[in-house]
């Protein structure tokens, strides 16, 4: 089956439904979706190579070397910028599956909107984790000795907030990333494989958000993290590969 039959069978969602040609405007959706995923992910595994870096459970040390970082508020918005491109992907691939009538249309606009919240959650973690969080422990790295005990729980109950909305955040996308899959595994054969890489990811959104809400930035955390970002690239780059590049 040719790229342009898969574009084309999309206009069948459910597999119950007769194909029919599918317009240049949705094929257009599909590449954009594609180059807006890809795009999204990699600047935000990129930017994501700045932040700092040290034992993230150990408040004391990380504090210390969040509080000398002179970019922490460039890294933080760099990485909502890949997210809100990453989301973009999503509502796009929405649109492309909005195609015809069937489960995978419903199930598509759901997917945008738990990806639309989940961006919203990213930036109200972002609020936290880029802005008040830098300016607590500035403020207790320069505190006085006699208050820096204060200036330190105050910080940490930031930093217990971060963990809180980071974990919420991965759930609320885990959940996207699950929707999305099972309306790509209505589609036509050449879509299902990235459906189910799509469901994976989601998956490792789910268990990043579990480890922490519970443990925090542990070191199983970071395992959860890379390889929702193995995921994320393989779906996204079979997305691509897929789609067509031209209208005819």
């Amino acid at each position: 089956m040719t790229t342009t039959h898969f574009i084309d069978d999309l206009a069948a969602i459910d597999r119950r439904s007769p194909a029919v040609s599918q317009p240049a405007g949705q094929r257009g959706c599909m590449r954009l979706a594609s180059s807006l995923l890809l795009a999204g992910q990699i600047l935000y595994i990129a930017v994501t190579q700045l932040h700092a870096g040290g034992e993230a459970n150990d408040h004391h040390a990380i504090f210390a070397t969040y509080a000398a970082n002179a970019i922490w508020m460039a890294v933080h918005l760099g990485q909502f910028a890949g997210m809100a491109i990453l989301t973009a992907g999503l509502v796009a691939l929405s649109l492309a599956l909005d195609a015809g009538a069937g489960a995978a249309r419903w199930l598509g606009r759901l997917g945008a909107a738990f990806a639309l919240a989940a961006l919203a959650l990213y930036g109200a973690l972002q609020a936290v984790d880029g802005v008040a969080l830098k300016q607590a422990v500035n403020a207790w790295a320069a505190a006085p000795d006699a208050e820096k005990a204060a200036r330190f729980a105050t910080a940490e109950a930031v930093r217990w907030l971060e963990w809180g909305m980071r974990a919420y955040q991965d759930f609320t996308f885990g959940l996207a990333l699950l929707v999305f899959a099972a309306a790509l595994a209505r589609v036509a054969w050449p879509a299902r494989p990235v459906g189910w890489l799509a469901g994976l990811c989601g998956l490792a959104y789910l268990a990043q958000g579990w480890v922490a809400g519970t443990q925090g930035f542990t070191t199983a955390q970071s395992v959860a993290i890379v390889l929702s970002w193995v995921l994320g690239l393989a779906w996204m780059g079979w997305l691509a590969a897929i789609s067509p590049r031209q209208d005819n």
